[in-house]
């Protein structure tokens, strides 16, 4: 689970390639092209294009409701939030540091089902398994990785699930964590190979009692905690590779994962869920793969169309839109989280006025991944 999200100010160098983010953001371009790394990490964000009919409609709903005319909802009035769920009542581990929604590593999964159901999806995950989510409309959203004996062998939350026999829980600092559980481990083995793991990143990597744990900062919330990843020691080790192999399956298992993790996260912020969206998830996927094919990472591609006039050609009627970029995070997870940690990103992930999103995800020859998100409302 070797996780890094380099900033460009600030590379370290090791004997392996290490990544870079080469991110664009609403007010310009930050960039720098590090040939000698070969490895990337990379975000692009590209925010509305214009949110002016989205204003009127507030105005013109306003207006209505000073004359006494109840008015229809019409196609550019914003959707209301998500109504807020009763809270878990959170216990503290029996067994294990760590607990997710009252699960532990090694629960099984019949206990699990038992209390909260079947999973909302089963997709495919970097571990040649599948994440299990489930929620109430993206309320108390969870993952559960299973093992050969259908017993949990990896949890993942983004939202206030996390419970613990030491008190981290969300919203913990970073101080706090590491007061807890000690320094962040500085390089984990795969095989005969051994990864140096960047430092002063937004998450700390940790071996605690047989789990790696990696916790999540959010840098716009004064670096707490803002997402626990936890996955048992042995399964973890049985991962070779940095980049799993890619394929059909695991594309769509990461373009789901990651309309799964956007979804939670509007939902922290009390803003409505988008709804998924088969058409533009190809527009999105054309591109992710053009970028993968032809060895680049922009929002213009090689013609020169921007991602409203990719979204335009492939006849998607929109009057708010937006992208997200990200290439060369190992999982869906971490590109969501290094994707937060961008304010340009954070502000596509949480505008108001989005309906609906696409996800699209290509691998190139090196098994990197490129991720596109486009986000639009009609």
């Amino acid at each position: 689970m070797v996780r890094f999200l380099a900033i460009i100010s600030f590379i370290l160098l090791f004997k392996f390639s290490l990544p870079v983010i080469d991110e664009q953001l609403e007010k310009g371009d930050i960039k720098k092209n590090i040939d000698s790394i070969q490895s990337k990490i990379n975000v692009k964000d590209n925010t509305a294009i214009e949110e002016t009919l989205n204003s009127f409609s507030e105005k013109v709903q306003q207006l209505g409701k000073q004359l006494g005319i109840q008015l229809k909802d019409s196609p550019i009035t914003k959707q209301q939030p998500q109504q807020k769920k009763e809270k878990v009542e959170l216990t503290i581990p029996a067994e294990q540091v760590f607990a997710i929604h009252n699960v532990e590593i090694g629960n099984p999964k019949a206990d699990i089902e038992h209390d909260l159901g079947s999973a909302n999806r089963k997709s495919l995950n970097e571990y040649g398994t599948d994440w299990y989510s489930y929620h109430q409309d993206y309320h108390d959203f969870f993952m559960v990785m299973y093992d050969e004996n259908n017993k949990a062998a990896g949890l993942y939350t983004n939202q206030d699930l996390i419970s613990s026999t030491n008190g981290i829980k969300l919203g913990s600092s970073k101080k706090t964590v590491r007061e807890k559980l000690g320094e962040p481990l500085t390089k984990i083995q795969k095989g005969f190979t051994v990864y140096q793991l960047q430092e002063n990143s937004d998450n700390d990597l940790f071996l605690v009692e047989g789990t790696y744990v990696t916790v999540f900062y959010d840098k716009h919330e004064n670096n707490t905690v803002t997402a626990i990843q936890l996955i048992n020691k042995d399964f973890e080790e049985e991962k070779m590779d940095f980049y799993t192999k890619g394929n059909s399956a695991l594309k769509e298992g990461f373009e789901y994962q990651l309309f799964d993790l956007t979804n939670a996260a509007r939902v922290n912020h009390q803003l409505p869920i988008l709804t998924w969206d088969e058409h533009v998830r190809e527009t999105a996927r054309k591109h992710s793969t053009d970028m993968a094919v032809h060895q680049y990472f922009d929002h213009t591609n090689l013609e020169g169309q921007s991602p409203f006039d990719r979204m335009k050609e492939d006849d998607i009627t929109f009057h708010l839109a937006g992208e997200n970029l990200a290439y060369g995070q190992f999982s869906s997870i971490f590109a969501h989280e290094g994707l937060m940690n961008s304010l340009g990103h954070r502000e596509n992930i949480l505008r108001k006025g989005y309906e609906y999103l696409g996800v699209g995800v290509a691998f190139n020859n090196e098994s990197q991944p490129y991720y596109t998100e486009n986000f639009f409302a009609k």
